[in-house]
Parts: structure tokens; C-alpha cells; sequence
């Protein structure tokens, strides 16, 4: 049953810019998966105790490979749910969505207008989505950058939280702030990094970083039986045909995410692998047990959120008022340097 003592959040306060500033988003998908977790939320939970955390929806962002756009709000109301029973608090963050901070459009196209193409066009992700969206080539994917650059920049975010191998990304946006205040005057700082061990999850294929494109993943927050058929069917050492055989735990998916799961039977799973004691199956049927045993507390929390018609809107709409304090502001100054006039709907 619903967890009737869940309530509503209270309106929370704006950016206070006492502690450093911490700033992530992530594109609406609707549930969120193992990946998503150890890969991210699991860290925002634990920022919330020690910087001045803002999460949004990057519903903009989702806009570049979007082919159903019906899907988009159903998707965010899930992921914002998912979001909240996982320890996001909008009391003590702001969590807002994109696009309802029209400051963010507007900070984008001043960014655009000093950050030279030829940057843009070596990313390497740009890159990478023009392959693997070989018809819709739009400025969308060329400019996504540009359009990062102003998530971070608008609230003026001390720490993005990434992993090493995101860096450049994080460095780009600094390059952009760099370039718009040499020519314009001293308005943005440069972010920084916030590198945190991020692991690479990979997927019930054993091959490929667990994403919902490939069809690989495992729900968060699925319940214990749909988890259980879910992991049942990960691929696990392939080098290890026959149940007698000795197997190679390091390189088991299933065995590597004990790691997180099963951190107390972490040495006696891969020594019962490594011995040929245990199989496969005896280990993806514990691991499917450990998965939802720790999700549990997570997914009755998550039924008395649901439970609430309109809360997930309302934690939205009062983090984008909370968060348009800090938009504004900011916007103000970057209009002001550009030479424009502060505009009405930016005071």
C-alpha cells in the first residue's frame, strides 16, 4: 500500500550561494536503471549533505534525437519520482526542469554568438551522435555544448559532478566562459570538476554500457520478480561453459556488480566462482535478491510519492521559481555586457 505519511514538499529557498554550488541534470527517460543510480544518483544523494545542489531535467537536451515527443512528460514525471524516492530532497535542492527557465534559452544564444564553430565541430560526441543519427544532422547535436554551457553558467555553479573521463566536457564550458568574459567583461566563473568514481556499468549483454537504446538494463526500482527475470537472463563468464569449470569473477558482469549489492559476500561469491563451488545461476539468483532487498525501503517511499496527483509538478514549479532567482541575475549581467538592455522579463 501507498506510504500515507508521505508529504507534499514545502516551497523551499532560493540559491543562497553560503555553501559551493553543485550542478547536474540528466535527459528525461522516464524509469531510471542500475546504471543511472550507481552512475549518478546514488552521488546526488550524498552531495545534498555538503554543497548547494541543483538538479534539472534536460528536456531541451532531449529535443536533439526526440522521436515521439509525446512521451516526454510521462517520462519526466517518472524520472522525477524515481529521482525523490532514491533521497533527492527538494528542501534541501532545487530540482527544476529546463525548459522551465526560459533564461536558459536566452543565455544560450548569447554563448553562441562567441563560441567559434570550429570548437563545436571537434567534440567528439558530436561526433558520435552524427553516426549514430545519420538523417537528423541539426544544429541541436552541433550546438549541444553551447546549450550545456548555459545549464552550468546560468546558476553560476561552482562543481559539476563528473567522471575523469568527462573532463572535457567540463573544460569546454570553462573555454566558452573564458571567451564570452574576454570579450565582453568579467561575468561568468569557471566551473569546476567535480570528479567522483564513476563506474562503467555495463549492461545484461555483458558487452555494452547498461542504456535503455540497447534494450540492457535493469529497473531501479522494478519490482522483486520483474528483477529477478531481468538479471536471470544477464549474460555471465563466458569463458566458463560448464558448471565444473573454474570461473573468472573479474570478468563477470554479474560478479562485478556484487561489488555494489553484496559487498559483505563480495570475497566469498568470487572464491566460490573461482573454485567452481557456486554457478552462474546460484550467483545471478543472489544477486537479484540483493538488488531488491536494497531497493526496497526506495520503492514503497516511491508508491506514497505517486500516490500524490500533481506533486511531482509541484516539486518542478517550485524548483524553477527557486532557481529563476539566481537565472535572472545572471542573465541580467550577461545582457548588460553584450550591450543589450535588461529586458522586462528578466528583472
Amino acid at each position: 500500500m501507498p506510504d500515507a505519511t508521505v508529504e507534499s514538499p514545502r516551497p523551499g529557498a532560493a540559491l543562497s550561494g553560503k555553501r559551493l554550488r553543485v550542478l547536474s541534470g540528466m535527459q528525461p527517460t522516464g524509469r531510471m536503471h542500475l546504471g543511472n543510480y550507481l552512475g549518478a544518483l546514488r552521488n546526488w544523494v550524498q552531495l545534498q549533505d555538503q554543497y548547494e545542489c541543483v538538479f534539472f531535467v534536460a528536456d531541451y537536451h532531449s529535443l536533439t534525437t526526440v522521436t515521439d515527443p509525446a512521451s516526454i512528460r510521462p517520462a519526466i514525471t517518472e524520472m522525477v519520482l524515481d529521482w525523490l524516492a532514491t533521497g533527492l530532497d527538494p528542501q534541501r535542492s532545487i530540482i527544476f526542469r529546463q525548459s522551465d527557465l526560459p533564461e536558459v534559452a536566452e543565455l544560450h544564444l548569447l554563448l553562441s554568438m562567441t563560441t567559434p564553430l570550429g570548437w563545436l565541430e571537434r567534440v567528439p560526441s558530436y561526433k558520435e551522435k552524427v553516426a549514430q543519427f545519420p538523417d537528423n544532422q541539426n544544429y541541436g547535436l552541433l550546438g549541444y555544448p553551447v546549450l550545456q554551457a548555459a545549464d552550468i553558467l546560468l546558476p553560476r555553479a561552482d562543481r559539476v559532478p563528473v567522471g575523469e573521463d568527462q573532463a572535457p566536457h567540463i573544460e569546454l564550458t570553462r573555454e566558452i566562459a573564458r571567451r564570452f568574459n574576454h570579450l565582453f567583461g568579467q561575468v561568468f566563473p569557471e566551473p569546476q570538476g567535480l570528479f567522483t568514481e564513476i563506474p562503467r556499468v555495463m549492461g545484461t549483454d555483458g558487452v555494452s554500457k547498461m542504456s535503455k537504446s540497447r534494450g540492457n538494463t535493469i529497473g531501479m526500482l522494478d519490482s522483486p520478480e520483474q528483477i529477478r527475470k531481468t538479471v536471470m537472463t544477464m549474460v555471465t563468464d563466458v569463458e566458463r561453459p560448464l558448471r565444473s569449470d573454474a570461473g573468472h569473477p573479474e570478468r563477470c558482469n554479474v560478479c562485478a556488480l556484487h561489488r555494489f549489492f553484496s559487498p559483505d559476500r563480495l570475497a566469498e561469491i568470487w572464491q566460490g566462482e573461482r573454485e567452481a563451488r557456486t554457478g552462474c545461476v546460484e550467483v545471478k539468483r543472489w544477486l537479484a535478491e540483493a538488488i531488491a532487498d536494497h531497493f526496497a525501503p526506495m520503492r514503497e517511499k516511491r508508491a506514497g510519492l505517486a500516490a500524490q496527483p500533481g506533486l511531482v509538478d509541484d516539486v518542478l514549479a517550485d524548483g524553477a521559481r527557486r532557481a529563476r532567482v539566481a537565472a535572472r541575475e545572471t542573465l541580467n549581467m550577461a545582457r548588460e555586457a553584450c550591450g543589450l538592455a535588461v529586458s522586462s522579463t528578466a528583472v
